[in-house]
């Protein structure tokens, strides 16, 4: 069987894009070192040029600017932040502007930019290299916001990224990078018509992952239907703005139980806001029990590795919630 993994399937989407399509190029800073990006970016700049991979000093603002511009001037740009923390300091360019733009033309002119940002936690890299902030931009109209959790999804949904006729924040999660599945060809998915992904099929509890978290819930609810019986519809969220709960209104309708587990802050997170959205369309009558979310401590993440342990969610909280749930 011919397997991949997460960061072979994001360095496949950019060779099909710089191969396909001669309006793409990709901006940001290390994009020629030897680390490549954690090998999603392995010799792009030897195979397609120093021109259309460019590597560029430390300047956020100007070259997500320069994205944005070259977006509005008929290209398909992305630009590349390594961190998604330093992406803040171009968040003008992302959220004032960018987003706006198909509004604020009538639809006549758009910003077809994609926003790439690395989630690089943990590794006691300490509270300004461990942020997420998925939910920050997820609450902006105008910008679509796209988070991938298996390999196939991390290339398609990439590939569909950089078609979307609108600005795409497109945020992958380093803890993903080595994980393995088998390989698939390329599919070609209009990101308008990405839903949440079924990845597990079961009576007892809806459970919803996004990214990373999607690992650990996948694991937990295998584990808990090898060892008690306890079966979940289990969906990995994919894209975050805009939000299509439908499906999982329809499951936690079935199971009468809902957790989602978010490694985001919990005030005003998505988590918070797909409990929400479920709640106003769901069969009350039909609840077994009151949903719950599992999110990061409300606290800027820690330096020391001890702490760490104690901060990140882990598989074994996963599975005493379900438990707690279902009983």
């Amino acid at each position: 069987m011919k397997t991949t993994t997460y960061a072979a399937g994001i360095l496949e989407a950019y060779e099909y894009l710089l191969t396909n399509h001669q309006d793409f190029f990709i901006i940001g800073q290390g994009l020629w070192s030897p680390w490549y990006v954690g090998a999603t970016m392995t010799d792009l700049d030897k195979k397609f040029g120093k021109d259309r991979v460019i590597d560029c000093p430390v300047s956020e603002l100007a070259t997500t600017g320069a994205t944005v511009g070259a977006s509005i001037c008929g290209y398909r740009p992305m630009i590349v932040h390594p961190r998604v923390d330093f992406m803040l300091l171009a968040v003008d360019q992302i959220v004032t502007q960018a987003a706006k733009w198909r509004h604020m033309f009538g639809g006549n002119s758009t910003a077809p930019a994609t926003f790439r940002a690395i989630i690089n936690r943990g590794g006691e890299q300490g509270a300004q290299h461990s942020q997420s902030l998925h939910s920050w931009f997820a609450h902006i109209p105008g910008l679509k916001v796209v988070m991938p959790y298996t390999a196939k999804d991390a290339r398609n949904l990439m590939i569909s990224s950089v078609l979307s006729n609108d600005p795409v924040v497109f945020l992958d999660d380093r803890w993903l990078y080595e994980k393995e599945e088998e390989y698939t060809e390329i599919e070609i998915i209009d990101l308008n018509d990405v839903l949440p992904q079924k990845l597990r099929e079961g009576d007892n509890i809806t459970v919803v992952g996004v990214s990373y978290t999607s690992l650990l819930c996948e694991k937990a609810c295998e584990y808990l239907e090898n060892t008690q019986g306890i079966k979940s519809d289990f969906f990995d969220l994919r894209v975050l703005n805009p939000l299509k709960l439908e499906e999982i209104i329809k499951s936690v309708n079935k199971t009468g139980r809902l957790l989602v587990v978010d490694g985001d802050w919990s005030s005003c997170g998505i988590a918070s806001e797909i409990i929400a959205s479920i709640m106003e369309k769901v069969n009350l009558d039909s609840l077994k029990s009151s949903p719950k979310r599992i999110t990061l401590p409300d606290a800027p993440a820690p330096t020391s590795k001890a702490l760490e342990q104690l901060y990140y969610i882990k598989e074994e909280q996963i599975v005493e919630t379900i438990i707690e749930l279902v009983k």
